[in-house]
């Protein structure tokens, strides 16, 4: 991981980056319309992973602390929710919302926690990846009627935790992975993941190749998704037949057509922010997006004094 981190941070490759964006800008990108805003997480340290509730509540987490904050995004508030144990971590989190539940990716401790989002319990604790021979649990995605789906960065594996019937959990199980998701030797690899409404298919997102695969959750089979190039992507979103990509340090959003058969995409709008500082995780609030800073150009861990949420119309 430091080799990426120091990568995040390294001037020349920021420089590049902020060079890139005086250029001018191509048919395709488009500036966030209408609506924009931030909504502070005050007393945060960090940030990297944002998930949806119900109506209009999201959750965020601080990445280094791994403490949870939840807010409103439509009335730009946002407040601590849970203070974490120390040496937690909070990256990509997910709410299933049918239970209250609410799943987030601990990072190099290689765990997963799951939380009670109505009495706020740390309802369990599960060791996916081993950190003596180096893990960092990533992302997360729920699948109604199956469970919570976790990647790893630092092995070619994905993480099961059931969600059975009243929200009652299961043994966690790792499913290794085959064919080009399984490129592992990389800084950080897998990423953000969703699924089709269905379950069938993941999606998976491999930052340092910048691309997408799809995956079989029931073999590991993994095959990539041609025609898509997202360097240093990140989280994604998936919602009929668009995938959202954020690509964190080139500071913007692709949207990506997909193929009716998952096995090609086109990008066809490239959402850009001047608000945007290292963005990671996304979702989706009606029609409008919410993406979290990390601002990983000021250091990693960093060394900004704010962190927030940017809400932007799609």
């Amino acid at each position: 991981m430091r080799t990426l981190l120091w990568r995040l941070a390294d001037p020349r490759r920021l420089s590049v980056v902020l060079s890139g964006l005086l250029l001018l800008v191509p048919a395709m990108t488009v500036s966030a319309a209408q609506r924009q805003a931030v909504i502070v997480l005050t007393g945060a340290s960090s940030t990297e992973g944002i998930a949806v509730g119900d109506g209009a509540t999201f959750f965020a987490g601080d990445l280094f602390r791994g403490d949870i904050f939840r807010g409103d995004l439509q009335r730009g508030t946002a407040e601590l929710f849970i203070h974490a144990p120390a040496g937690r971590m909070a990256v990509g989190m997910k709410e299933d919302q049918t239970n209250g539940l609410l799943f987030v990716a601990g990072g190099s401790t290689g765990q997963a926690y799951v939380y009670d989002t109505a009495t706020r319990a740390n309802v369990a604790t599960y060791q996916l990846g081993d950190p003596a021979v180096g893990t960092f649990i990533n992302d997360v995605t729920i699948v109604r009627g199956v469970g919570a789906w976790f990647t790893d960065s630092a092995q070619p594996k994905l993480y099961l935790i059931p969600i059975g019937p009243n929200g009652s959990l299961g043994a966690a199980r790792a499913l290794a992975l085959t064919g080009p998701a399984a490129d592992n030797s990389h800084a950080i690899n897998l990423n953000g993941i969703v699924a089709t409404p269905d379950g069938a298919t993941l999606i998976v997102a491999h930052t340092d190749l910048g691309q997408l695969f799809t995956v079989n959750p029931s073999n590991g089979a993994s095959a990539v998704i041609a025609g898509v190039s997202v360097p240093n992507v990140d989280g994604i979103l998936l919602e009929a037949g668009r995938l959202f990509a954020v690509q964190n340090v080139d500071n913007k959003v692709d949207i990506v057509r997909l193929g009716s058969d998952l096995t090609s995409g086109v990008i066809e709008k490239v959402i850009m922010n001047p608000l945007f500082e290292v963005p990671t995780t996304i979702a989706r609030h009606g029609n409008e997006l919410a993406v979290v800073n990390a601002k990983f150009d000021t250091g990693f861990p960093p060394t900004a004094t704010q962190f927030e949420v940017v809400l932007f119309d799609r």
